[in-house]
């Protein structure tokens, strides 16, 4: 009897996209690898036919009724109104880990860091890439990071679970929570926790701007390293370069229930149609598929044929280099490489072998039950406002207003206090951030006192433009202290 084969959906893309598609395609079809593929139609096409998304509603069921989505990189029309469909992906799925290896390929891939190996676990989410963004005033816009625990716990504990699968011995975590004292602090914090559950693991933390140093002058020193969704795009894409090439990563989006693959790079419309482009992050990509799906025989099979193609010096025209390689080729020729070396092993290079990725947990942990039992009190609004004329009117007006439950404790301008000391140095926007609390330490407000004061600032004709409560939780504030605030 025939083996079953598994359903997945391809998408071919935009420029390149179609070509190295049909390389990589050519390539599983030959290694023997069982996919009963359904093709669909993503990217420029459907923005321009009027799909602000880049993808037509009934493309969602095929992605959910397949195992796994391979996607060739797609081109975002020029001009607003058009999301970019990855990120629509990526959260509509609940695809919330990025997996991105790194590997350089010395001597026969020219880079400086030739014991280089580490895999980025790319937190996929959440973040700045919600896209969240407003337009408060004529010179102020605003963009919202949204870190939550159940975010930090799921990508955390993924990137340890995929170490742990992997054989390798240790995760690092990056963050900048010495400036971001709350949301990055949140991520490193559930790092510390879920680590402690790996003692089998070694574990470090780094600030992300002298992480991403040592990264870039020793990667050699780093393995899996786990880190919120900004900074993983772009340290990826640094480490994917100094490996060798971008045009080399593949990537893994992973979610409880599906899974997308696809290359790192862009849909590059330059050079389209010219026989030019390197299939290989493509087909990496869609070997990590095939680890996934359960066929990992097929995975290691076309990988070290890869591997043997570019240890032959059998390169496309952005990793030739005439001291190294033996012969540029196009894309369907390098793919038709791969294809001839089937069934045989590097010499030179680290020989594969794959296992099957370890299934999601569908478990809540108790470290997130107990984080909903904590008391939320509330003790404050933040009231940001438009300024327009007479700054120091403005400041008097605001010290009025308030109510037997609330005062003005501080006005700043970003992140310089403005009242009730101020740096005359400071460079003044148009928008302020006006703080009142309880006026008895340790009392709360409620919402009616909120609306009230609202209300107020609506009377005296103040332009408010935004407000976000302050809480405290179990005692400790849920929000960032102002210079001079107590």
């Amino acid at each position: 009897m025939a083996e079953e084969k598994t359903p997945i959906t391809v998408a071919e893309g935009d420029g390149i996209g179609p070509e190295i598609m049909s390389a990589t395609l050519h390539i599983l079809r030959e290694s023997g690898a069982k996919l009963e593929i359904h093709k669909v139609e993503i990217g420029e096409k459907v923005y321009l036919q009027g799909h602000s998304t880049g993808i037509e509603p009934s493309t969602w069921d095929t992605i959910r009724n397949t195992k796994a989505f391979l996607k060739a990189p797609i081109t975002t029309p020029q001009g607003g109104g058009f999301k970019s469909l990855n990120v629509t992906i990526r959260t509509n799925m609940g695809l919330f880990a990025n997996v991105r290896p790194s590997v350089s390929y010395y001597p026969f891939v020219r880079t400086k860091h030739p014991d280089m190996d580490i895999v980025i676990v790319r937190e996929n989410e959440e973040d700045l890439y919600t896209g969240i963004e407003y337009r408060q005033t004529p010179e102020t816009f605003h963009a919202l990071k949204i870190i939550t625990r159940p975010g930090c716990e799921k990508i955390v504990r993924y990137a340890f679970d995929y170490a742990r699968a992997n054989e390798r011995k240790k995760v690092t975590c990056f963050t900048k929570d010495n400036i971001l004292k709350l949301s990055d602090g949140l991520f490193h914090k559930v790092f510390d926790e879920i680590a402690k559950q790996y003692p089998d693991i070694e574990n470090e933390h780094w600030i992300i701007d002298i992480g991403a140093a040592k990264m870039a002058d020793t990667p050699e020193n780093f393995d899996v390293i786990v880190l919120p969704n900004l900074y993983g795009d772009i340290l990826s894409d640094v480490a994917a370069q100094i490996a060798g090439s971008v045009g080399l990563a593949g990537s893994a989006n992973i979610g409880k229930n599906s899974a997308m693959f696809e290359a790192i790079h862009g849909s590059a419309p330059r050079r389209a149609g010219q026989n030019l482009a390197n299939p290989s992050g493509l087909l990496l990509g869609s070997i990590l598929m095939l680890a996934h799906i359960g066929q990992p025989e097929a995975a290691s099979r076309i990988h070290n044929a890869w591997l043997k193609t570019i240890e032959d010096g059998i390169h496309t025209y952005d990793i030739f280099k005439e001291d190294v390689s033996k012969k540029k080729v196009g894309t369907k020729e390098f793919a038709q490489a791969v294809v001839e070396r089937l069934g045989q092993k590097p010499e030179t290079l680290k020989e594969i072998h794959y296992k099957r990725l370890e299934q999601v947990s569908n478990a809540t942990s108790e470290i997130l039950k107990q984080e909903r039992k904590r008391k939320k009190e509330i003790v404050g609004v933040d009231v940001f406002v438009e300024i327009n004329g007479d700054h120091d009117a403005l400041q008097e007006q605001l010290s009025h207003l308030g109510d037997q439950e609330m005062q003005l404790t501080m006005i700043a301008d970003r992140g310089a206090t403005v009242w009730p000391q101020k740096m005359p140095e400071a460079t003044l926007t148009d928008t302020w951030r006006c703080r009142y609390m309880a006026k008895q330490k340790g009392d709360t407000i409620t919402r009616k006192d909120i609306a009230a004061l609202l209300q107020q600032f609506a009377d005296e004709g103040i332009p408010f433009v935004q407000m976000e409560t302050l809480c405290n939780f179990d005692g400790q504030p849920g929000y960032t202290v102002a210079q001079y605030e107590q």
